[in-house]
């Protein structure tokens, strides 16, 4: 289970940080790690240093320039935020997180990224847009903030907890192929058929959003659809633009 785990660092700005995370997830037993458009050089003595001999995993991790690229094949997406947002996301925490990893990762094409964003200012609205739901430590709220290293570690800690109660996890079963979950690149290929549609039939301006597509990206992640739902789903969009085609 805790190899189909991967954690996504966005834009980080301090190679220590990207050696604390490699030292936590190390400490943990996860090893899959993702470097979204780094602000600083990933490996230094400073990272080294902070690896604390977990720098293989800083070795291995993969870098990337869009959040997209990182989590392409992943079924579900959860980042990290401490910050309310004007639209409202599905919010749980660290531990409520980690039960549900046995089930999510049940299927052997499963694949679960766990999102951090910049020291600075954090995940964006469209990153955390694009997050089946948001993670939120529990801090002191005098004291809230808390180092990238150390989020890793809190969350880290707890998948590995929620793995040790659930030894089976680590025999994934195989989901039949109508059953399995949309990965994370084709429901983003699905909201730009959405989108593209409702711009042709005048449904949606995108001049004028009102956050058309960011609830329609809350309601349809919140589902969870599998790959056969979401397939019908862009079939009736296909078919909704061939009749618009014939009618002009």
């Amino acid at each position: 289970m805790l190899e189909r785990i991967r954690i996504v660092l966005i834009g980080t700005s301090h190679p220590g940080n990207i050696g604390g995370t490699a030292r936590a997830m190390h400490n943990m037993g996860l090893s899959d790690l993702a470097l979204v458009a780094p602000r600083c050089e990933p490996l230094t003595a400073d990272t080294v240093s902070r690896a604390s001999g977990a720098d293989h995993i800083v070795h291995d991790a993969r870098t990337v320039e869009t959040l997209e690229q990182a989590v392409t094949d992943c079924t579900l997406v959860v980042g990290a935020s401490a910050r309310s947002r004007t639209l409202p996301w599905p919010m749980i925490t660290p531990r409520a997180l980690a039960e549900r990893l046995p089930a999510e990762l049940a299927s052997s094409e499963a694949r679960v990224a766990l999102v951090f964003g910049r020291e600075d200012s954090g995940l964006s609205n469209a990153e955390l847009q694009r997050c089946h739901a948001h993670v939120n430590i529990p801090t002191n709220p005098d004291f809230s903030s808390l180092n990238l290293a150390a989020a890793v570690q809190v969350l880290a800690y707890e998948c590995r907890l929620a793995w040790l109660e659930a030894p089976h996890a680590d025999v994934p079963s195989e989901t039949p192929a109508d059953q399995a979950l949309a990965s994370h690149q084709e429901l983003e290929r699905y909201f730009e058929h959405l989108e593209r549609t409702l711009v042709t039939i005048g449904f949606h301006d995108p001049a004028t959003p009102k956050q058309l597509m960011a609830r329609l990206r809350r309601f349809t992640l919140r589902a969870r659809p599998e790959r056969t739902e979401l397939n019908i789903l862009r079939g009736i969009l296909t078919a909704t633009e061939q009749q618009v085609e014939r009618h002009d």
